[in-house]
Order: C-alpha cells, then sequence, then structure tokens
C-alpha cells in the first residue's frame, strides 16, 4: 500500500470561543500545504511574494498544482490519506483551487482515518490524542490555532516545520493502526480507549456504513457535517 500524507494550514486568523463551530468562519485561505510520500519525497506547498519571502495565501495556480499532484497521484495508485482530510484539507484545497470537481473526485476515493472512526463510534478524535494512545513519541510543535497567528507574523519556518510535522505524524499513526489493527486513543478524560480497525476504508466505503448509535450524546454531529461539501 503506497502512502501518500497531505496536511494544510490555513491563513484565516479568528478565535474560536469553547464550542464554537470552525464552519462559522469558512470559507478558509491556504496558508501552506505539505506532503508526502512514505518512504519518499517531501513537499511544501506555498507561495513566495515579490520580495522572495512566502505569501499571506497560496496562490489559486499553486493551490491548482497541489490539487492536480493529489489527483494524479492517487490515479497512479498511491493511497492518500489525511486525518480529517475529508471534511478540511480537500474541501479547502479544493475551494483555493478553484476546481470542487476534482476535490469531490478524489475526496471519495481518499482514506480518512479521523472519518472512519467517526462511522463507527460517533464522534470525532484528534490526531495527536491518537498518537498518544498507540503510544507513539510524536508531538505537535504548535497548537493548530496558533499557526496562521505565527504565519502573519513572519515565522514561516515554525509553520513549515508544524505542517511537515502533521504529515509525517499522520504516516506514522497510519501505520501504527494497520499494524495493530485497532486505533487507541486518549479520552477527553485522559483514560486509554480502543477500537478495532481491520483495515483502512475509503471514504466512499465508509459513507455506505450506518451511524453508530448517537442517542447518549447532547450535541451529536450529523455525518453531514463531513460530506455534505461532496
Amino acid at each position: 500500500m503506497a502512502i501518500l500524507t497531505f496536511n494544510i494550514e490555513i491563513a484565516n486568523v479568528f478565535d474560536l470561543r469553547p464550542g464554537e463551530d470552525l464552519e462559522r468562519y469558512a470559507p478558509f485561505d491556504i496558508s501552506v500545504a505539505a506532503t508526502k510520500v512514505v518512504g519518499g519525497e517531501e513537499r511544501l506547498w506555498l507561495t513566495n511574494g515579490a520580495d522572495g519571502k512566502p505569501a499571506l495565501n497560496l496562490a489559486r495556480s499553486q493551490a491548482g498544482e497541489l490539487l492536480g499532484y493529489l489527483d494524479a497521484m492517487q490515479k497512479q495508485g498511491h493511497s492518500l490519506v489525511a486525518w480529517n482530510g475529508l471534511s478540511f484539507d480537500l474541501r479547502w484545497i479544493g475551494h483555493a483551487a478553484g476546481d470542487m470537481a476534482t476535490a469531490r473526485r478524489v475526496a471519495r476515493k481518499l482514506y480518512d482515518p479521523m472519518f472512519q472512526f467517526f462511522k463507527l463510534k460517533g464522534f470525532p478524535v484528534g490526531l495527536a490524542k491518537v498518537g498518544e494512545g498507540m503510544g507513539l513519541r510524536t508531538t505537535k510543535l504548535m497548537d493548530g490555532a496558533d499557526a496562521p497567528k505565527q504565519w502573519r507574523a513572519g515565522n514561516h519556518q515554525a509553520v513549515c516545520e508544524y505542517v511537515m510535522g502533521d504529515v509525517r505524524m499522520t504516516a506514522d499513526v497510519v501505520d501504527a493502526v494497520v499494524r495493530a489493527r485497532q486505533i487507541s486513543w486518549i479520552t477527553m478524560r485522559g483514560t486509554p480507549s480502543s477500537a478495532p480497525i481491520s483495515q483502512l476504508r475509503t471514504v466512499e466505503d465508509c459513507m455506505r456504513d450506518p451511524m453508530p448509535d448517537q442517542s447518549w450524546m447532547s450535541e451529536p454531529l450529523p455525518e453531514e457535517k463531513f460530506t455534505g461539501w461532496l
């Protein structure tokens, strides 16, 4: 299974209140993206301004180049993997590129372990919590909410290292999940938990599954939260 992981950072700055929905501030612009072919090439995707420094936003032409690269690699047999890539990364790559049709097509064949977990358990889980639960020594280099602020402040290298760290962490987590045939995570209460996952499945395969019981949740998330843009 040839794997390519990818991740984006957005350029938009806002402060979420507790429980506030990120989608309220959509649509989003991309500051920088990263891709990693497991066992091969790692790339950063950004736009340089006239002064040679990274621009605030990824230009449409380069966003289109990124989307085209993901599309081509998928067609060549690579398994594209992104944590929450269905509802976030691919959606906003498509928006930045002005090509939602290609983004939707790529998204259906995407492997999104977070979405697969959601269809199994009925709630989402963060990459770092799974990394910790799987016993990996991986650490996020900054809080995701700080990345747009750091980018605007000119700390481009730190944000580039952060986004590249996430694609590496995704690759490590996916490898651990596939080997263990289960996904383990640290709950909001700080306790370990796990669920069996016999194999990674594409978004379109997971969409065919019924939703699990969410009756115990006070504010359950509907599947359309992730798939509505398709």
